[in-house]
C-alpha cells in the first residue's frame, strides 16, 4: 500500500456558472466530517473562482484550483490570467497541460514547462497533465509519447520541486468517450511514468503523485485507485454532481484505509 495521500481534483472544465459552483458546494461541503484522508480540489471556471473561494477559504479539507495559468505575472497578454491574480483569489493548485489545452490551444511541452516553473515558483501546486492519444496508443508510442511530455514538461524543475508537483495521467481516449483504461491498463501507465520520473528524480519519484484523468466514476473508481502507483483522479464529467464526486473522494479515502 502506498504511503502517498491521494489527491481528487474535480475539473468542472467550461461547466458551472457562479450560482451553480455556489448550488453545488453547498450541497458537497456538508458532507464532509472533520477529517479527510485524501487531498481534496475543486477547480473551477476562471469566473466561478471568486464564488467558490467564498466557499473554501474557510474550510481545510478542501482546496482551490484554477483550470490553466500564464506563465508570467502580468503584462500585455489578453485573455490570459497569472499567478498574482489567481493568489489573491486564494487558488491553491492550477492544472497545466491539460490535453484540451494542447489539443485545441496548441501547448507545446517548452510553454507547460514555462507555466510549471512560474505555478512552482509562485507557490502553486501544479496539476502537470500527460497522455496519449488513441492513434499514439494504437501505434505502440504510450511511451514514447509519456516520456516526451514529461521531460519537456518538467526541465528545469529540481528534485525539492519535483516532490510539489501532481502528474495525472490521462488517456485521451478515455476522456469524455465513456471508455476507460482497465486497472492494469492504468497501473502499467502509472508505473512507467514513475520510472521516469526516477529517471529525472531519483527517489523523490517515490513522492510524487500521480493522478489517473479517463472517465474515472463511482463505479470503477476503486479499482482504479487500488492499483499501487494510481493516487487519485483527476475527475471531469463525474465531479459534475456532488454526491457522485464525493463517491470517487470515498474511494480515494478507502484505498489507503
Amino acid at each position: 500500500m502506498s504511503s502517498r495521500r491521494p489527491i481528487v481534483a474535480a475539473n468542472w472544465k467550461m461547466n458551472k456558472t457562479r450560482p451553480e459552483a455556489a448550488a453545488f458546494l453547498r450541497t458537497f461541503l456538508p458532507m464532509f466530517g472533520t477529517s479527510c484522508a485524501s487531498d481534496v480540489v475543486i477547480v473551477p471556471p476562471f469566473t466561478s473562482i471568486p464564488k467558490a473561494s467564498e466557499f473554501l477559504l474557510g474550510h481545510s479539507l478542501v482546496g482551490l484550483g484554477a483550470q490553466n495559468m500564464h506563465p508570467e505575472a502580468s503584462g500585455a497578454f489578453t485573455g490570459e490570467v497569472g499567478a498574482p491574480f489567481l493568489a489573491e483569489l486564494g487558488v491553491t493548485h492550477v492544472v497545466l497541460g491539460h490535453s484540451e489545452r494542447r489539443q485545441y490551444f496548441g501547448e507545446t511541452d517548452a510553454f507547460i514547462n514555462k507555466k510549471v516553473l512560474a505555478a512552482l515558483t509562485g507557490g502553486f501546486t501544479p496539476i502537470l497533465c500527460i497522455g496519449e492519444t488513441l492513434d499514439e496508443r494504437d501505434a505502440g508510442k504510450l511511451e514514447t509519447v509519456c516520456r516526451t511530455q514529461l521531460q519537456g514538461s518538467l526541465a528545469g524543475v529540481s528534485a525539492d520541486q519535483a516532490a510539489r508537483v501532481v502528474v495525472a495521467y490521462e488517456p485521451v481516449w478515455a476522456i469524455g468517450t465513456g471508455r476507460t483504461a482497465s486497472p492494469a491498463q492504468a497501473q502499467e501507465a502509472h508505473a512507467f511514468v514513475r520510472s521516469v520520473l526516477a529517471e529525472l528524480f531519483g527517489g523523490v519519484a517515490q513522492q510524487i503523485r500521480i493522478q489517473y484523468g479517463g472517465s474515472m466514476k463511482p463505479d470503477n473508481a476503486v479499482e482504479l485507485m487500488a492499483q499501487p502507483d494510481v493516487d487519485g483522479g483527476l475527475i471531469g464529467g463525474a465531479s459534475l454532481q456532488p454526491e457522485s464526486f464525493f463517491a470517487i473522494i470515498a474511494a480515494a479515502a478507502a484505498s489507503v484505509s
